[in-house]
């Protein structure tokens, strides 16, 4: 006994001829359907192609679109011919022209010798698909579909809710339950010639013809009224993505491919000429003798769901961007933000760098240009220190720098006289670790010689910024990493601060405790600066309960009692 292959084909016909040919050279006859969309002439020069051999057929042409019944009727009239010309047939094997056999031909007809009453057919029930997309799963068996979903969209959905409004219900045939699965099956000749031949087929097809995608349920749901034995798998491999499009495999799939075991693979690049000579010409080199199982593969498509959906951490794509929620994380890997800390100590860029092995920065999002590291004015992945640019998409120009700098760890400096565009970016950046000595800023403006007007003026200013800063870091929003001193908290024990922000980010050589410390600005007379600013009428409560008479600790003095962490 033989397997019989309906073939449907629609486009790359010299690809399906040489499909036709291997499986034909394993004895096993070929009823084909050509779409009723291929030109007369392809058709024919195909016909022609395939003249010398005796064992092949071609059925009555339908015009097969996506989604619609000419699907159906194409592996009818072909099956119908199949059982009628081919007796010694018993099983059918329903292939496009884009499937490749992926295992000599006679393991497939040895393995269903074993198995003369099994069916093979995904068939489930609509409440175990999880697979359906676009939103229709009982409504496709409920609800009639005239109009293409591909060609006329916004019929296909203005209809769909119409009969939603009126609450319209199709009465399914007696004695049916809708089943779904994968197009592809291989049935036997007493299943299939039971489907075809059934006294109720004509109320059956009227039925299916107003289906939404009755080739996945047409004989998957009337396989269940007359087979002995159904094995609800397909012995062809096709996957598909999360928009429910086929997955098509190219050269670079080959060994993919070996490792499925299964039979049948679609849909097949038809350019991919490795994959045909390597299947179709290579006995020597088929897999071995296995049960099917493409399971092994699913992993490796899984994760390449997950990065097409998802995508690298930190890295964007079109699908993603700039859809906020879509993009996995909004950086690829952690980083620092300091605030304050350059104002209230000298050289902090340059101690920083040398106690942690880090890459720090200045004022990325300065007002003048981005303050890149050693006064670098092209930074990786030729990230420019224009404000401009930088100004243009702050979220972008952060996470490129993240990125084109990934294995290195980055710090940088921020304020409130910076671009404040990127606050709620950092802020919800699980990435970022933000210190902040609050306050801090005023140290530039205590050791200016500007006008004491505008000094006020300016204090006033960017006390509000950052007040404004710190709202949206306490907020419930935020998921970076923070942490909040004033400026007198600060000063007043500077060192426990200081080796919590080495120890987070990652101390050279594994040293634990501060073999150095940063000098700290001279602060003398700070406290009565702070006075007059209150004086005059602006309030900096920002920095903290800061004594007129208080003289900030230094830190180039160890304290009595040095902070370890253990």
């Amino acid at each position: 006994m033989s397997v019989g292959i309906v073939m449907l084909v629609h486009t790359a016909l010299g690809r399906a001829e040489q499909v036709a040919r291997h499986w034909a050279a394993a004895g096993c006859p070929i009823v084909i359907h050509a779409d009723a969309n291929v030109p007369r002439k392809s058709y024919k020069a195909f016909i022609e192609a395939l003249s010398d051999l005796p064992d092949i057929k071609f059925c009555k042409r339908h015009r097969c679109e996506w989604g619609t019944w000419g699907l159906v009727a194409a592996s009818q009239s072909a099956s119908r011919i199949m059982l009628d010309e081919f007796p010694q047939v018993r099983h059918v094997y329903l292939a496009s022209g884009s499937c490749l056999p992926l295992r000599p031909v006679r393991e497939l007809i040895d393995y269903l010798a074993e198995r003369p009453q099994t069916d093979f057919i995904e068939s489930a029930t609509t409440a175990d698909v999880p697979w359906t997309i676009g939103g229709l799963d009982e409504e496709r068996f409920t609800l009639r579909f005239p109009f293409s979903w591909r060609k006329h969209r916004i019929l296909f959905d203005k209809y769909v809710q119409f009969q939603r409004l009126i609450r319209f219900k199709r009465r399914i045939p007696n004695g049916l339950i809708p089943h779904m699965g994968s197009q592809w099956w291989c049935l036997t000749r007493q299943t299939l010639s039971a489907i075809l031949d059934d006294p109720d087929r004509e109320k059956y097809d009227r039925y299916f013809r107003r289906v939404w995608i009755p080739d996945e349920s047409y004989f998957q749901t009337l396989s269940r009224q007359y087979s002995r034995h159904i094995e609800s798998r397909s012995l062809t491999l096709s996957k598909f993505d999360y928009q429910g499009k086929p997955h098509i495999f190219y050269d670079d799939h080959l060994q993919l491919l070996r490792r499925s075991d299964c039979f049948v693979a679609r849909k097949i690049w038809p350019h991919a000429n490795r994959l045909y000579e390597a299947f179709l010409t290579d006995e020597a080199g088929a897999m071995k003798k296995t049960e099917p199982n493409p399971g092994k593969i699913d992993r490796i498509f899984a994760k390449a769901v997950e990065r097409r959906t998802r995508g690298r951490t930190g890295l964007y794509m079109q699908s993603r961007f700039p859809v906020e929620t879509r993009e996995n994380g909004l950086t690829s890997a952690q980083y620092s933000v300091f605030q304050g800390f350059a104002e209230l100590f000298e050289n902090f860029e340059i101690w920083l760098t040398r106690m942690t092995g880090a890459r720090v920065h200045g004022h990325l999002f300065a007002p003048d240009r981005a303050e890149f590291s050693e006064g670098q004015t092209v930074m990786n992945g030729a990230l420019s220190d224009s404000t401009a640019l930088r100004d243009y998409n702050t979220r972008a120009f952060l996470a490129n720098l993240i990125w084109n700098t990934r294995g290195e760890r980055q710090c940088f400096q921020f304020g409130p006289g910076d671009n404040q565009d990127i606050n709620w970016d950092i802020a919800k950046d699980p990435n970022a670790q933000v210190s902040i000595i609050s306050g801090a800023w005023a140290v530039p403006l205590f050791k200016s010689n500007m006008n004491f007007a505008e000094i006020r003026r300016e204090a006033a200013r960017l006390q509000q910024i950052e007040s404004k800063h710190l709202e949206i870091l306490r907020s419930s929003w935020t998921k970076a990493r923070v942490r909040i001193w004033s400026m007198a908290e600060f000063i007043e024990a500077p060192m426990e601060p200081l080796q919590l922000i080495i120890d987070e980010i990652g101390p050279v050589q594994g040293t634990r405790s501060l073999a150095e410390v940063p000098r700290m600005s001279d602060l003398t007379g700070f406290g009565q600066f702070l006075q007059n600013l209150k004086n005059q009428g602006m309030h900096p409560y920002l920095m903290g309960n800061f004594p007129v008479s208080q003289h900030p600790q230094s830190t180039q003095e160890p304290p009595r009692k040095p902070y370890l962490v253990r």
